[in-house]
């Protein structure tokens, strides 16, 4: 039987609680591990006697380890491939930048360096989209919480992380009650990483946007929606059938009722596919009742996955002022970063036994918006 992630917050209450050890211990050896993520059970001090033996027989101070690191020439993108307890590999990826850079509204920056991590949340992904190279993948499994929570754990030997985005491998709402409970774990101490620096993107779950504002409150929602009309998004996005459009904003809609808050929405930009003025008018049309910011991503080459061109950076820009000035819609253009280790968005996908990864982009225009 394979050992589970101390991080398995579920798993380790009920056998402490089973065993009549105090739950307050946890936090404890979390933040043991996180100092000393080598290190064996018995040099963790100060524990109950029983603890030491239960932990020995059922639990693993980290399930996965971190396999390789590669460093961006941008200096400032680093991947992480991530080698878990059943042989398969995810990666993170961890983006540092200095907020000050830059005018906010005319003034110097506040803030100071800081760094987000690219989380996954699957091996592989279930949703098939055809401008991503993980859906190449196919599904492999679901990522335990524990496992999800030891990507940050790997993540804080390198950098102090302080926005997390779950936006890496796979579709965070198809693995929901694992999804749940590591950002509570995250949230909690020993992390204690605000909520509000904790974004959740999904192609449109729509059952599982439903339990959101219960489960987590104030969650920051990405929505990749990457069409304004239907019958696009199903080219484009074979998943997008089981969740049309129209019950998609519905849902959304009913969302933002609860949550009071900015929905993120992720566009994918193709070239001749929708980048066109029509599109723009139809997304804005499709948008401007909502309190939204939409996020025009330029598509990155997947090799002979996909035929897809990039659109032109005029094309970008034109869709952008539409947008802006057409609808009042904040809309931002993504920031390209540590395309030169396969880091850009969309390219995710790991190829064995090469080893070969790609990982995710920097995130700048999500985060600005969590200052």
């Amino acid at each position: 039987m394979s050992l589970r992630s101390i991080f398995d917050a579920a798993e380790i209450r009920a056998e402490f609680q089973k065993a009549g050890i105090s739950t307050h211990f946890i936090t404890f050896i979390w933040k043991h591990v996180i100092q000393n993520p080598n290190c064996e059970w018995h040099e963790v001090p100060s524990l109950p006697s029983a603890a030491y033996s239960l932990l020995r027989t059922k639990f693993k101070p980290l399930t996965s380890t971190l396999d390789s690191v590669f460093d961006s020439t941008d200096e400032v993108t680093t991947k992480l491939l991530i080698k878990l307890q059943n042989g398969a590999f995810v990666e993170a990826v961890v983006m540092r930048y200095d907020s000050r850079l830059g005018k906010y509204g005319g003034d110097p920056r506040p803030g100071g360096p800081r760094a987000t991590l690219c989380i996954s949340s699957q091996v592989g992904c279930k949703m098939g989209c055809k401008f991503c190279a993980t859906g190449s993948m196919g599904f492999k499994n679901n990522l335990s919480s524990g496992e999800i929570v030891e990507q940050l754990v790997h993540a804080l030997r390198l950098s102090h992380i302080r926005n997390v985005v779950f936006m890496g491998m796979g579709e965070p709402l198809n693995n929901y009650a694992a999804l749940v409970e590591a950002i509570h774990v995250m949230t909690g101490p020993p992390f204690r990483l605000s909520l509000k620096k904790i974004t959740v993107s999904t192609v449109g779950i729509i059952h599982a946007i439903k339990k959101l504002p219960t489960d987590i409150p104030n969650l920051n929602l990405a929505v990749s929606l990457h069409a304004p009309v239907q019958d696009i998004r199903c080219q484009i996005m074979p998943a997008a059938r089981a969740f049309p459009l129209e019950k998609l904003m519905d849902t959304l809609r009913e969302y933002q009722k609860k949550c009071q808050q900015k929905i993120f929405i992720e566009y994918i930009m193709l070239d001749g596919v929708n980048d066109e003025e029509q599109h723009a008018h139809q997304l804005g049309n499709l948008l401007e009742t909502f309190q939204v910011v939409v996020n025009l991503i330029p598509f990155n080459p997947i090799g002979t996955l996909s035929n897809f061109r990039s659109s032109s950076e005029q094309r970008v820009t034109r869709f952008q002022k539409i947008l802006r000035g057409t609808y009042n819609i904040r809309t931002t253009v993504r920031k390209q970063m540590g395309q030169d280790i396969s880091g850009a968005c969309g390219q995710l996908v790991v190829n064995l036994p090469e080893k070969r990864s790609i990982g995710h982009d920097h995130l700048t225009d999500i985060e600005d918006l969590h200052l």
